[in-house]
């Protein structure tokens, strides 16, 4: 648990299963820290099948500081972004915290919710879009828990049902 302000070189990795609280615990943070750049798996997972694919690239985000959007709607590259090596990054989403990206960052949270509560918050965020492709997701989202185990690497595990808590307890 942070005792403070994270300083400028803080790195901070979210991680749970889709509908967990880890995007309402970044924007938390964000908006808490106003310095943090917050990074949302979703702005950079390439397509429906690609969980592990950005998974593979936190580190070389965290080491090169840039990263390269996903156009979700003509399902290719986007732009890319650059981030500021001297002010502190929260990186969010499923595959955040992994084998790879865990030794390099300075605080690891794991959001926790019941598959049925996941699944409605989900849903109501992204409706028919994501719909379809759920239970697709939901295989990979196991597969990568099954392999890296980020609960595990976690310095925290927080329930999802109250992700402000953790500002509570600073």
């Amino acid at each position: 648990m942070l005792d403070s302000v994270p300083g400028a070189r803080w790195r901070c990795l979210i991680d749970g299963r889709s509908g967990s609280g880890k995007t309402e615990l970044g924007k938390s943070i964000a908006a808490a820290w106003p310095t943090v750049q917050l990074l949302k798996l979703d702005d950079f997972y390439p397509g429906w099948d690609g969980l592990d694919a950005a998974s593979a690239m936190i580190p070389s985000i965290l080491t090169e500081l840039r990263w390269q959007e996903w156009d979700w709607v003509l399902d290719a590259p986007g732009p890319w972004h650059e981030l500021d090596a001297d002010r502190p990054i929260v990186i969010e989403g499923v595959g955040a915290l992994s084998r790879a990206s865990s030794p390099i960052v300075d605080h690891r949270i794991w959001v926790e919710l019941d598959d049925a509560a996941r699944k409605v918050r989900a849903l109501k965020r992204d409706g028919a879009s994501y719909a379809p492709h759920w239970e697709r997701w939901a295989r990979q989202e196991l597969r990568f828990i099954a392999r890296e185990n980020p609960q595990a690497l976690a310095d925290e595990v927080l329930d999802g049902n109250d992700v402000a808590r953790w500002f509570k307890n600073r």
